[in-house]
């Protein structure tokens, strides 16, 4: 298949689904990995190889490699503005051009422009928001995230689900994880310039990782190592395929946001964490001075806006009993990897 269409899920064969569905992460970390994934798959490594370059080329999968953790990695937040309508493509101009800025998008709220920046450091990061609140005249809502509860973004896509994780049994592994603003990657220089070349994804070819090696002038073995240990230390979430959720059908995605007492924060968090069909749940401050009330963040990934105001009613009926907005994203503004040459003090 090279081109995306709107039965996209009847073009894939049961190799081609076990890809997307069964490689999003735990990719094999061996000098031929396609030949890993072929001999699992019962196919042979050059199909390995061409059916993941045929995704890629479809727009299903976004890109091959590593999944990076900013906010292990640098200081990160997530921040918003209230945009006026008639200056609202000016400012998101003006945002999008950060390189810091990752990820932008409009959702429906009066606080409608949200957007991830991730520096190398916490200072460096407020100086970027105040950049930014000088350039558009606007008010920057900060909102760093303090504790993790559960963040996956990997789910079966090749089915008719409605919301994500529908076609699964069972929970999540839910915890409580803080996260510090002050976050620097205590890297090596070898990692470092690691980190930095597969930020981007690795190479659609036989030898991957040996390419990796030669670019930095380095043996496959030391880049094997080197991937083994930023998995290990948090600063790469997961090896994989990464799906174009939006381009699989999943765009009806919505922010929850919820005003929870704060001596029930952790044990509600977790709960939540722990249904299915959530896939981002975290702590975020509130901020009264720009009365912001809410402290929990929960995201719902799904094709059918009406199941997914259904999975939020369960929520709010059921876990979380408490004030909250829902904020529908209605345009991507902005979506890519963070850049990390400023994060690793290259």
């Amino acid at each position: 298949m090279s081109t995306l269409s709107r039965d996209w899920r009847e073009a894939v064969d049961d190799a081609d689904a076990a890809i997307i569905d069964g490689y999003q992460s735990g990719f094999p970390v061996t000098e031929r990995p396609f030949r890993s994934l072929g001999e699992e798959l019962g196919i042979g490594e050059s199909d390995a190889l061409e059916r993941v370059r045929c995704l890629h080329e479809a727009g299903i999968f976004r890109r091959f490699g590593p999944v990076l953790n900013p906010p292990v990695i640098g200081s990160s937040t997530l921040a918003a503005v209230r945009a006026p309508d008639e200056r609202f493509d000016e400012i998101a101009e003006v945002i999008n051009g950060y390189r810091q800025v990752n990820h932008n998008y409009a959702r429906d709220h009066e606080w409608n422009m949200w957007f991830v920046v991730t520096a190398g450091s916490r200072a460096a990061r407020d100086e970027i928001l105040a950049d930014i609140e000088a350039r558009t005249g606007c008010t920057v809502l900060n909102l760093p995230m303090l504790t993790d509860y559960y963040i996956d973004l990997e789910f079966p896509v090749v089915n008719a689900d409605r919301f994500a994780r529908e076609s699964l049994e069972g929970g999540t592994d839910a915890s409580a994880t803080r996260i510090s603003e002050e976050a620097v990657g205590d890297l090596s220089g070898f990692e470092a310039d690691l980190l930095l070349a597969i930020q981007n994804g690795f190479p659609l070819s036989r030898t991957p990782y040996r390419d990796v090696a030669a670019e930095l002038e380095a043996d496959v073995e030391s880049v094997l190592h080197g991937i083994e240990r930023l998995l290990e230390t948090g600063c790469i979430k997961r090896i994989g395929c990464v799906v174009n959720h939006v381009v699989t059908g999943f765009d009806a995605n919505c922010m929850v946001v919820w005003d929870v007492p704060d001596d029930e924060l952790d044990e509600r968090g977790v709960r939540v964490g722990d249904r299915s069909y959530v896939t981002l749940c975290y702590h975020r401050p509130r901020r009264a001075a720009l009365e912001w009330p809410y402290n929990l963040f929960t995201m719902i990934h799904g094709r059918d806006p009406a199941a997914v105001d259904a999975k939020i009613d369960e929520l709010a009926s059921e876990y979380l009993p408490v004030e909250h907005e829902r904020l529908y994203s209605t345009e991507t503004l902005k979506q890519t990897g963070a850049q990390y040459e400023e994060l690793v003090g290259n």
